[in-house]
């Protein structure tokens, strides 16, 4: 299976986070736009192999708060490391 990239662009807000997501990644109807549904869908229903470049997350993290910021990273980062098919590029 060919590899997919999904790259994040300027995300000043969860909205704009998951309107990206949506848009890049075959994401179920079902997806709640909500953080578990992030982790859920990221974990066990996108398919591999694929690659997250997140451009700008410093700016992000400006955007949307320290907190909100490394909740995000790690929902990310964890399901890199659960999946040996996911690989994460964070670009700060």
């Amino acid at each position: 299976m060919p590899l997919s990239q999904c790259e994040l662009h300027a995300i000043a807000s969860l909205e704009q986070l998951f309107d990206q997501l949506s848009r890049q990644l075959p994401l179920p109807p079902h997806f709640g736009r909500n953080l578990d549904a992030l982790y859920d869908c990221l974990a066990n229903e996108v398919p591999g192999p694929l690659r997250l470049v997140w451009h700008d997350a410093a700016a992000a993290e400006r955007a949307l708060g320290a907190d909100v910021y490394a909740t995000v990273l790690d929902i990310l980062q964890t399901v890199a490391d659960e999946r040996d098919d996911v690989a994460l590029d964070i670009r700060r």
